[in-house]
């Protein structure tokens, strides 16, 4: 016959039960200590350091019509000594010009084509241009629009600033909202060649999706004004 296996008594069933309430018990409270991920987010977004870099020594390298190269020594704001070549610009503005007369949910965005040797290819931008030395930026921003396209707008308003390449590059592109566009007769300047184009937002949302559109300035205005009027397209 087989062996008959007894049950085991209540208080050994207790000792063996007592380590896992104790573990279960253990993981809790760390679980509990850990801060949670939303707390540390707030703490995160509200610490905006403003510390600048001491510059000890400052060289102009090379200098032209669109920017200047200088060859920084510096005393970073954690102390540590560097060197650094920069290029210094006075900054551009990017013109997200938009036109919803004839349709509020899918409107139009001032596109532009154009040659960039940098990039070796032809490219899909908005409007943009270089800041003069001490221009106010939305000054700026309707000089370009009208020089470039012809278009004047009833409507201004500041979309996001952003830095497209801090690693080396000191320019900061200010991207502003025009609307309330009136058509008129464009001046562009002798060395551009520009292809202007009424394209609706959905065609270059479609376009950026499939690569189409490789321009940092318009990627990030478009995407931005996309995701910030969603919820009004859709009603």
């Amino acid at each position: 016959m087989p062996k008959q296996v007894k049950a085991p008594k209540a208080a050994d069933a207790k000792k063996k039960a007592a380590p896992k309430k104790a573990l279960v018990a253990k993981t809790k409270a760390a679980k509990a200590a850990k801060p949670k991920a939303k707390a540390k987010t707030k703490k995160v977004l509200a610490s905006a350091p403003a510390e600048t870099a001491q510059v000890i020594s400052s060289e102009v390298v090379f200098d032209c019509k669109l920017f200047r190269v200088l060859h920084e020594k510096i005393v970073e704001p954690d102390g540590r000594e560097n060197e650094r070549d920069i290029i210094r610009h006075n900054g551009s503005v990017v013109i997200l010009a938009i036109d919803s007369s004839k349709n509020k949910r899918d409107p139009y965005i001032v596109m532009e084509r154009q040659y960039r040797h940098a990039a070796n290819q032809y490219l899909w931008e908005l409007p943009a241009g270089k800041l003069e030395a001490g221009e106010d930026a939305v000054a700026g921003a309707q000089r370009e629009l009208s020089e470039e396209t012809g278009y004047i707008a009833k409507k201004w308003k500041p979309l996001v600033e952003y830095f497209p390449s801090p690693g080396f590059v000191g320019e900061s592109m200010k991207v502003f909202l025009a609307e309330g566009l009136v058509a008129g007769e464009a001046h562009p300047e002798a060395d551009e060649e520009i292809e202007l184009r009424l394209v609706k937002l959905s065609e270059v949302l479609k376009m950026i999706d499939k690569g189409l559109i490789m321009d940092g300035k318009t990627l990030s205005g478009v995407l931005l004004y996309a995701r910030k009027t969603a919820g009004k397209r859709k009603k």
